[in-house]
């Protein structure tokens, strides 16, 4: 993996490379190193950060995601199990 397909990847996820470095629990140098090709990244990340990318491309964004309540507040609409109600009545 080159630095800039890193940074892609990096960006497809929305990911910045500090929240990297917090998800893998290195410093932020080391994942600017990878980033800047200072540093070879280890495999397994390439792999992983490929994987995400790919799947986070694949899968699209949930539509209708924010449903009103009844009083029009804005928050979405929770049922008693605590799981969202897609269709709630308007």
């Amino acid at each position: 993996m080159t630095p800039t397909r890193f940074r892609e990847c990096l960006g497809a996820l929305r990911w910045s490379q500090r929240a990297l470095a917090d998800i893998l629990n290195t410093h932020q140098t080391t994942v600017r190193r990878w980033a800047t090709g200072q540093q070879p990244i280890p495999l397994n990340v390439q792999e992983w950060l490929e994987l995400l990318s790919r799947e986070h491309r694949r899968l699209p964004f949930p539509r209708d995601w924010f449903k009103l309540d009844q009083s029009g507040s804005g928050i979405p609409v929770i049922g008693p199990d605590g799981k969202f109600v897609p269709d709630a009545p308007d």
